[in-house]
């Protein structure tokens, strides 16, 4: 995904961010009462989108966000915006209990990882399950849409590429002779640890070891 704005949209993917700061996703985390899965901590590692900014007072609820980059809808949030959300809507919920307690608005596992300004649309990644799903105004949130983070990015890839519906869901490694999910990871965390790889290079062995070795 990021290699397609890379060549195709590089505002976007300067918009993306460099690395991000293992100490302040650590903060948030704390906040929020919460810890972030792997893999969404290497993605935010490796693409800090809200490069030191801060909301301005009159900014709505999603302030800073990355707009173009999911092309179903949604603005892509950083982590300054996935806890605001995140905090707005657990308050929400606590002052608001839903009617039915096994079908809540909001779970204090569901972190935001995109949304509309004002919150009321978006999608979240289940932190015990590492599954994705997705929230509306006045219908029941929907659980295990993407199995995962990564199948979320590898959607939004495939959207970028026009693939067509009847092969969404197709892996961009597949498209990519010789790539692994196993490549896309190392490459993920090469990339937040300073790593500079070639996207369409091999991946060099001291790099993959390295990656191995952080395991």
């Amino acid at each position: 995904m990021t290699a397609w704005f890379e060549q195709h949209a590089p505002h976007v993917f300067a918009a993306l961010g460099g690395p991000g700061n293992s100490t302040t996703i650590s903060e948030a985390e704390t906040r929020m009462g919460l810890e972030l899965p792997w893999e969404m901590r290497q993605w935010l590692l490796a693409n800090d989108i809200d490069a030191d900014r801060q909301p301005d007072v009159r900014s709505c609820l999603v302030a800073l966000r990355c707009q173009g980059v999911i092309p179903s809808g949604g603005l892509l949030l950083g982590l300054t915006d996935i806890e605001r959300v995140y905090l707005h809507k657990t308050a929400m919920e606590e002052m608001e209990p839903s009617e039915d307690p096994e079908h809540p608005s909001w779970r204090r596992e569901w972190v935001p990882i995109s949304a509309e300004r004002d919150g009321l649309y978006g999608k979240f990644l289940n932190t015990r399950t590492g599954s994705v799903g997705s929230w509306t105004e006045g219908s029941s949130p929907s659980e295990g849409q993407y199995t995962s983070l990564f199948a979320f990015f590898h959607d939004v890839a495939d959207q970028l590429e026009g693939v067509s519906p009847g092969k969404a869901g197709e892996t961009a490694w597949r498209r990519r002779p010789g790539r692994t999910p196993k490549d896309e990871a190392t490459r993920l965390w090469a990339r937040a640890n300073g790593y500079l790889i070639n996207d369409h290079g091999r991946i060099p062995g001291p790099i993959r070891e390295a990656y191995e070795a952080s395991l």
